[in-house]
């Protein structure tokens, strides 16, 4: 556990079509760990959109990030693009193989697949792509937040704030974890209970995967073919 005088680099990955709170829910915890620099990187230094609009503008590029203590891989539909791409790809596993913590969100965790770093790993990601997680040799663990080592994996969109709490009292101690959430009074009181398949209503869990139904079959379409150039047999 490193002391609180510790400097902490941590990056997080942006890209057009993210979901911006994959990214600034953890950034609320992991900008406030003791000795912390949190900076935001991207394959250009153009400013990118969340999905729903939001404009995030980069600290750097990837060519000019340093070695990352923390490494934050945020998901949300712009993630499909970058399956492909090697040069997030290939900075995603440079990257990882010297960072203390590797910390994704929702599918942020399938672009780790696609850099082929989820075998052999028990992971989790957003249930819309659950399923899809064997294809990258994962273990997939059905739990909003998972623990693999040094990888912590949270399961979509506001359990990056969990998972990101997690990584705290993981580096620094529950008491370091817990003032944090202090801070930002969190202590969620949903006003429904539909936050999870199991317990949503049933029209509504069939409308949710009715409106995302393509975006979650290209989603199958890449991960079997990044499974074929892995080497993991597909079913």
């Amino acid at each position: 556990m490193p002391h609180e005088d510790t400097q902490l680099t941590i990056g997080s990955l942006v890209f057009d079509g993210l979901d911006q709170i994959d990214l600034t829910g953890p950034f609320e915890v992991l900008s406030r760990l003791p000795g912390a620099t949190h900076r935001l990187y991207a394959r250009t230094a153009e400013p990118v959109r969340d999905v729903q609009g939001l404009r995030l503008v980069p600290d750097a590029t990837l060519h000019d990030a340093p070695p990352l203590d923390i490494l934050h891989v945020p998901g949300g539909p712009g993630q499909q693009a970058l399956m492909h791409d090697q040069v997030v790809l290939d900075w995603l596993r440079a990257q990882a193989a010297g960072a203390r913590k590797v910390f994704s969100v929702c599918t942020g965790a399938l672009l780790l697949g696609a850099a082929g770093l989820l075998r052999d790993r028990r992971a989790t990601t957003h249930w819309n792509s659950f399923h899809l997680l064997p294809l990258f040799g994962a273990t997939p663990v059905d739990e909003r937040v998972v623990v693999d080592g040094d990888w912590i994996f949270a399961a979509g969109v506001t359990s990056g704030i969990d998972g990101a709490l997690r990584l705290a009292a993981e580096m620094f101690g529950d008491a370091v974890a817990q003032r944090i959430q202090l801070y930002m009074a969190y202590a969620p009181e949903p006003p429904f209970n539909s936050g999870t398949p199991e317990t949503a209503p049933v029209d509504v869990l069939a409308a949710a995967r009715a409106a995302s139904a393509g975006l979650t079959a290209q989603r199958e379409i890449t991960a079997r073919e990044i499974a074929i150039q892995l080497g993991i047999a597909v079913r």
